[in-house]
This record gives structure tokens, C-alpha cells and sequence, in this order.
């Protein structure tokens, strides 16, 4: 087990943020109270084919994994290095509504995330909410994904990959609950698979010519390639405008966002604003 002190890291609001749809969290389990922890505390995260459980008291999370396994993989896939007080400390002290919304999700972090999975992820987003996103891409890892067992016995799927798609008619995906979303995720995979869209070019590429190239993809909008390229790509100045945003934008930035002051961290304060706008009321 490896433990993390840090204060900008909550597991919660990550899990709730809108960027990940295969982490979840998990009824309190014999032992737990040995951390000091309660139910709502665990969490399991599925990211490509890994697996990971977690957990959290106060600041101090606790990486249920060898210290090579979190040094390879979890520490950079949770952007451990990234300095987020730094990004907060940027905020215009005149823009209440913003600062309020970094206090708020205080502990949201924008995760490394693997760029076909986050392809498919935010093509099923469309016109969704986030509990049917998780629904769909459960099933479709049920169905297509590898089967894989942990040394503990937990039973999970890995996220299927481009050429496990391919094969599919494009409606095929529709008994997963995806909808008319099927046929994007299919032609997405034939379009991978193919050769016709490389997706090792597009990691390489620089952030505009990444989401024009994301927008080649049959399905692929403007809202849907800036998505791909915060939570896939790690473009930390891409702003996704979905209707929570826009309504935002509305209501407290008529001028428009400040893009131009905070280039280079716009992305994360896009996730403070949309977090604050689905949760401060409740």
C-alpha cells in the first residue's frame, strides 16, 4: 500500500467530476476501520486494463498497490507532480464566482487519462448524463472487454480495445443501451483500426491541431474533441462548453471566459467551474 498526503486530491469529487466513468465507490468492507475509515471512503478505479482500489481519510489517500505499480502508472495517472495550488493561486481575486468554485472542488484533479478510452467515453456522452455514460461503458467492457481476475479474485473487464470494435456492424453496440451513439464508437474503431486516423499522431500533436484532427471522427463535435483533449490528451487549455458551461458562461461571464489570463490551466479551472455548477446547490 502506498499513502499520499495532499490536500488539492479528494477522491470523491474526482469520482463525481464528469472525466471518469470507471471509478466507483465502494460499501464499507471488514478492516476498514483499521484507516479510520467509513463507508463512502473506498473506491475502486478500472483505467484500461488495470485495476486499483483506494482510499481516503481527510488528506491522506491510500493507493492500494505495490509502490513499482504506483511509481509506474497511478502517480502520473492522478497528475501527482502538478502543482494545482499553483493554478488556483492564478485566479483573478475579483472573480468571486470562480475562486468559489476552486474552493469548492478544491480536491478535482485532471486525470491522465488513455486516449481511446476517453474517444469512446465522451462519444457515449453525448446527450447522456453521467450515470447512463457509466451504464453504457460498463456494458460495453462486459461485452467486448478482456476478462480479468486479481489476486484477491475480483472479477473486472479491461476497456475493449480499437480492433475489438471494428468487427461490429454499426448498430451492434445498441444493445449496450449506446443508442444512435453506436455507430459513432464503431466507425471510430473501423477509422482506428484502419490506419485512416492514427492515434499515436495525434498524442504527439500540439492542442489545435489535435481536437481539428479529433473532429475528423465521424461524431466528433467541437464540445466532444475539447473533452478528448483535456481528459485524453492532457491539452490543459482546452474548455469544454456543455450545457452546464454555457449556462455559466451566461450567467457570470458575459464578455466571455478570461481564456487569455489563465493559458495553460484553463481545463482545470473548466472543471472547477462545472463541478460547482452540478453541485454547490445541492
Amino acid at each position: 500500500m502506498v499513502e499520499v498526503k495532499n490536500t488539492r486530491l479528494n477522491l470523491g469529487q474526482i469520482c463525481r467530476s464528469g472525466q471518469c466513468f470507471r471509478m466507483e465507490h465502494l460499501e464499507e468492507e471488514a478492516g476498514a476501520e483499521h484507516y479510520g475509515l467509513s463507508s463512502g471512503d473506498r473506491y475502486r478505479l478500472m483505467a484500461g486494463s488495470r485495476y486499483l482500489e483506494l482510499s481516503q481519510n481527510q488528506d491522506k489517500v491510500f493507493f492500494e498497490c505495490s509502490q513499482e505499480e504506483f511509481d509506474d502508472f497511478w502517480k502520473n495517472y492522478f497528475d501527482l507532480d502538478a502543482d494545482y495550488e499553483e493554478y488556483v493561486s492564478r485566479i483573478d481575486p475579483r472573480d468571486s464566482y470562480l475562486a468559489g468554485a476552486a474552493e469548492f472542488g478544491f480536491g478535482i484533479r485532471i486525470l491522465r487519462q488513455e486516449l481511446w478510452e476517453m474517444m469512446v467515453s465522451f462519444l457515449i456522452s453525448q446527450q447522456n448524463n453521467i450515470t447512463r455514460i457509466r451504464r453504457c461503458i460498463d456494458n460495453i467492457c462486459r461485452a467486448y472487454g478482456e476478462e480479468i481476475v486479481t489476486e484477491k479474485g475480483v472479477v473486472y473487464h479491461g476497456f475493449p480495445s480499437p480492433e475489438a470494435l471494428a468487427s461490429l456492424n454499426e448498430d451492434d453496440l445498441m444493445a449496450c443501451n449506446l443508442g444512435y451513439r453506436s455507430k459513432y464508437v464503431v466507425r471510430a474503431a473501423k477509422s482506428t483500426v484502419s490506419g485512416e486516423r492514427n492515434l499515436e499522431d495525434i498524442k504527439r500533436m500540439t492542442y489545435p491541431r489535435a481536437r481539428a484532427e479529433l473532429m475528423k471522427f465521424f461524431g466528433v463535435g467541437e464540445k466532444v474533441a475539447d473533452c478528448i483533449c483535456l481528459f485524453g490528451l492532457h491539452h490543459l487549455d482546452a474548455f469544454p462548453i456543455d450545457t452546464h458551461i454555457h449556462q455559466v458562461l451566461k450567467a457570470h461571464y458575459k464578455k466571455g471566459f478570461p481564456k487569455r489570463r489563465y493559458k495553460g490551466c484553463r481545463g482545470v479551472l473548466q472543471q472547477y467551474l462545472f463541478y460547482y455548477s452540478l453541485f454547490h446547490t445541492l
